[in-house]
């Protein structure tokens, strides 16, 4: 099974991604803040995908992609971004700190979804 960390530090955005990737039989991992992923990413065999937020409290969200991509394990897989910074310039940022795609929020659970499908393999 396929395993998912969602960061983000709203609970309900935690949830509403939660209950689309359950929904299509993924098993999904919680995080409130970047350092908390860090920590699972550190203690738990790596996920299949990592989705994460950008303004978040003790640690961002691409400091986290930064952090993850040091990390042999983290090297190949797929860093999603999932937020409401919708500029070139955050995008950029983004790439450039190892991000594999970005989705802005609001986000359809269908196009989440696709966009999972087509990084996961």
């Amino acid at each position: 099974m396929t395993r998912i960390l969602a960061v983000d530090d709203s609970p309900s955005m935690r949830q509403m991604v939660g209950v689309t990737l359950k929904s299509a039989g993924y098993e999904v991992l919680e995080a409130c803040d970047g350092r908390e992923a860090l920590n699972i990413a550190k203690e738990q065999p790596p996920v299949d995908l990592v989705i994460t937020d950008v303004n978040m409290p003790n640690m961002d969200g691409l400091t986290l992609v930064r952090e993850l991509r040091l990390l042999p394990h983290y090297r190949g897989v797929p860093l999603l971004v999932l937020t409401t910074e919708a500029s070139p310039q955050k995008k950029l940022e983004g790439k450039a700190a190892g991000a594999t795609g970005w989705v802005v929020k609001p986000f359809s659970p269908d196009r989440l979804l696709a966009t999972i499908a087509r990084i996961v393999t």
